[in-house]
């Protein structure tokens, strides 16, 4: 299809190694289980910054070869050594100038350039820092009689969500008649996340990573003799981002048992289930011991000056905010890298959706965050002159 478009211009595909037509391969960000930020070395940043010297190398970089394009292109090609570690690469027509392209491959060795990188400053606007500017509602587990749409299978969650909300409850309702003095919930998911709550007390969590999207939970539960009812929310966090055939994908609850010791007390794999969408909104969520807490947000006044503007989500844990109703994008401040530390706490707010009074910011929370320690903040930079090294130079 993207061939018989008659373009004129390179593809740029992500994963396809048979592409027609010499199409450039491409590799961005990718959506599922991933934060919001723009790729780490973008020539311009999500704030609309200039990374440097990623930016001003580019920009000469490009300029250079417009300048000589038409050496480049019809010049005549040689390269040789200037050293054991160094090399050029020379492009010459016979009335014209050349251009050469010097190479030091020495990765011990550095050239030093001097070239223009930049400092980010952090500037806090506004702490959240007051208990009673926190509007809260407390919202119920539903339970298998609750809901309209029911299965006897577990569906997939993504095709039963329709893309509406990252959440999808599985609940059903089981008649407990068999001795176990110590049951575990055993519960496997292709993703991401899933809450396990068992006659509406929260039980555990369990979640998997960018790499292995699914996940295995086993919680210690405690049933009650006769009726019980189990809640699971799944959750996820973006739709897959790559690959062939995304819409053979499968997300959500994939075994649902009942475990006592090595035995399986109950197969709940093929039963009945009740399905609720999890509801999204102008709404907070903060999980207690029983039920899920629902905090509308918080009221703010655009900061002076037009310098761009971030939510600092530091204490929080994982969800989504909305900024007068304009979601900033998903969170997972609790959920950290290898050297332990958050990849990343702070979330641009573009101006044009705030207004200069009264606007208005509301915070899903899965687990356990502190919303009173939430701060807005404004970020500047300032354009610094030094020499960097470089392994590669040209």
């Amino acid at each position: 299809m993207a061939v018989q478009l008659d373009t004129g211009v390179p593809w740029m595909m992500c994963k396809q190694t048979d592409a027609p037509d010499l199409w450039n391969e491409f590799r961005e960000n990718s959506i599922s289980i991933c934060h919001n930020k723009l790729y780490d070395q973008a020539p311009l940043d999500e704030y609309g910054f200039k990374r440097q010297p990623k930016w001003g190398h580019l920009k000469d970089l490009h300029a250079a070869i417009s300048l000589c394009s038409t050496t480049l292109l019809q010049g005549l090609q040689t390269n040789f050594s200037l050293g054991q570690l160094q090399e050029a690469y020379v492009f010459e027509e016979e009335t014209r100038g050349c251009v050469a392209f010097l190479v030091n491959n020495d990765g011990r060795e550095n050239a030093t350039v001097n070239t223009v990188s930049n400092e980010r400053t952090t500037t806090t606007s506004e702490t959240f820092n007051g208990t009673d500017r926190w509007e809260e509602y407390r919202d119920d587990i539903p339970n298998f009689l609750d809901t309209s749409l029911k299965s006897n299978t577990l569906l997939e969650h993504m095709n039963t969500t329709k893309d509406k909300s990252d959440y999808l409850w599985y609940t059903f309702s089981f008649q407990h008649n068999l001795s176990c003095t110590e049951p575990v919930l055993h519960v496997e998911s292709l993703g991401h996340v899933a809450h396990a709550f068992v006659n509406s007390t929260y039980a555990g969590a369990a979640h998997g990573n960018h790499d292995v999207k699914g996940f295995t939970m086993d919680v210690p539960i405690v049933l009650n003799d006769g009726m019980n009812n189990i809640s699971i929310l799944s959750v996820m966090v973006g739709l897959p981002d790559s690959g062939a055939f995304l819409e053979r994908r499968f997300a959500g609850l994939t075994k649902v048992e009942i475990h006592c010791g090595e035995i399986v007390l109950y197969n709940f794999t093929n039963y009945e289930w009740g399905y609720q969408v999890g509801l999204l909104g102008e709404k907070l969520q903060i999980y207690t011991e029983k039920t899920w807490e629902m905090l509308i947000g918080t009221v703010f006044d655009a900061p002076v000056g037009d310098d761009p503007i971030a939510l600092e989500l530091g204490t929080m844990g994982k969800g989504e905010a909305w900024v007068n109703g304009q979601s900033i994008g998903r969170f997972w401040v609790s959920f950290q890298t290898s050297d332990g530390n958050s990849s990343q706490t702070l979330y641009n707010v573009p101006r044009s959706f705030i207004k200069p009074y009264g606007n208005l910011l509301v915070i899903l929370e899965e687990f356990k965050g502190d919303p009173v320690q939430i701060s807005l903040d404004t970020i500047s930079v300032t354009n610094l002159h030094e020499p960097i090294s470089h392994y590669h130079t040209i």
